[in-house]
């Protein structure tokens, strides 16, 4: 069960970057946001439709009735994955000489990072097992 959650959250992620790169590129474009509004809106919809798609697909069977507080939930998990994403890359650009000359080695392992803490933190703290499910 759990490698079949972790490969739909991974999938749902690669969805939910495409939404985010979308709606960053015709925020900016077509609405005239700047690159912070524009990635402040990016984020919000991303992280909506992602929890959106692993509430009905990833953890259906662990869904709550309060969608509010399991949407909050959802965000709370993000951000704290996302902290943890920026750490890692922070970190490994001002210490590994290999990271900082080429950053993108910085990227990889932040966005694994925060993947594993995503996926822990969704599975732990927002879709938890309710009564009566395996």
């Amino acid at each position: 069960m759990i490698a079949r959650q972790a490969l739909g959250f991974a999938a749902v992620g690669v969805v939910g970057f495409g939404v985010d790169a979308g709606v960053l590129t015709l925020a900016m474009s077509v609405m005239g946001m700047t690159v912070y509004s524009a990635r402040a809106l990016s984020f919000l919809v991303a992280v909506t439709s992602t929890w959106a798609l692993n509430r009905t697909f990833t953890f259906a069977e662990h869904s709550s009735a309060s969608r509010v507080k399991e949407w909050a939930r959802f965000c709370a998990a993000n951000a704290v994955g996302g902290g943890v994403n920026l750490g890692t890359y922070v970190l490994l650009v001002n210490s590994l000489a290999l990271a900082h000359d080429q950053p993108v080695v910085g990227v990889a392992a932040g966005s694994l990072a925060g993947l594993l803490v995503n996926f822990t933190l969704s599975r732990t703290f927002v879709f938890r097992r309710r009564p009566g499910y395996g």
